[in-house]
């Protein structure tokens, strides 16, 4: 019941979140003749779509926030993937943004891939308390992967940050996958402490709580800037693809480490875990990197293009547009000098 439940919100929250970009687009398209957003106006703020949209997203934020507390981190952060899909799609019926056949082969693919990570997803071991959370937090294999998170975005940021910043888009989405994997942590263990105080235990006496809140904070706070930096230098295009991947990856690892999800795992669901998160991986990659380039209908096979999919089409036409394949390599004779030949 309880998988069952964060399943449900975390498919919600993808919903909710994806039709949100829609709203709120098509709240800032309705600015005529007034200062718009990207000119420094906020005419916006009367506009009873872009608040829809903001309240969407706060409704996908919270149900994502709550999905943690039931579900395993290895199976809500990919499924984040699907509000992507879903921004997309209402993007093409209600913006008339254009969906080549390359975002439509994405969207299927990471349908896919969040069907197969979900049958095969794994089982995390029982965390119901925050005694049970300081616990896991107290593991050695935690302490040596938080170590090593905390350094390596230390040295990306005052190391690798000046010099090669502006110019390699790994940098920053680095420092946002890693911090983000500690921040899904803080939020799993939050979700824990809520769903003890609406049980009536005296959770706000424990600190673990509160560390944990401040954690979040700072974390989401490094995320958010470094995010923004990395999108200011690079196309979105670029950077939405690659830090999905390096996000989702960090968190899986995080949370294996933590919650010990694929200690009892069978090699069939391992497999099958990897495969869908790889398959919602290509889904995203060709849904964003090739959003903008043009498909005509000519660079398809022959039996794909319109014209010759109409199975109501004479013959006599279908031979006019027979392509050069079907064309004598050599020029054809005069047919009165054949004539004239067979005479001979």
């Amino acid at each position: 019941a309880g998988f069952g439940a964060g399943l449900g919100l975390a498919l919600a929250s993808s919903a909710f979140i994806g039709g949100s970009f829609v709203l709120k687009k098509k709240g800032l398209l309705r600015l005529c003749g007034r200062a718009r957003a990207g000119q420094g106006g906020h005419a916006y703020l009367r506009e009873w779509l872009w608040w829809a949209g903001l309240l969407c997203m706060g409704v996908g934020e919270a149900a994502n926030f709550a999905a943690y507390a039931f579900a395993p981190a290895t199976l809500v952060t990919p499924l984040g993937a699907l509000s992507v899909l879903v921004s997309a799609v209402l993007s093409s019926i209600f913006l008339n943004e254009q969906l080549n056949v390359h975002g439509k082969i994405g969207c299927i693919l990471s349908i896919l891939g969040s069907t197969v990570m979900v049958i095969h997803a794994p089982q995390e071991e029982e965390v119901s308390s925050l005694e049970s959370m300081a616990e896991k937090l107290k593991d050695p294999g935690f302490i040596v992967f938080a170590v090593c998170v905390l350094v390596s975005s230390l040295l990306l940021i005052f190391v690798a940050g000046p010099r090669y910043g502006q110019s390699n888009v790994l940098v920053y989405v680095l420092v946002c996958s890693a911090i983000g994997s500690l921040s899904v942590s803080c939020v799993k263990g939050l979700g824990i402490a809520l769903k003890e105080l609406f049980s009536g235990k005296p959770v706000l006496k424990e600190p673990l709580g509160w560390v944990l809140l401040v954690c979040l904070v700072i974390c989401i706070s490094t995320q958010i800037n470094y995010l923004n930096k990395a999108l200011d230098i690079f196309s979105t295009s670029v950077v939405t693809p690659i830090y999905y991947v390096l996000f989702t990856t960090a968190v899986m690892t995080c949370s294996a480490i933590l919650f010990k999800e694929w200690q009892h795992m069978v090699l069939d669901n391992i497999i099958g875990s990897i495969s869908g998160f790889l398959t919602i991986v290509s889904g995203i990659f060709l849904l964003h990197a090739f959003r903008d380039m043009p498909f005509p209908p000519t660079l398809l096979p022959l039996f794909l293009q319109p014209g010759r999919a109409d199975p109501h089409l004479p013959w006599s036409s279908a031979d006019r547009h027979q392509s050069c394949q079907h064309q004598p390599l050599l020029p054809s004779e005069d047919k009165g000098s054949q004539s004239a030949e067979e005479e001979e």
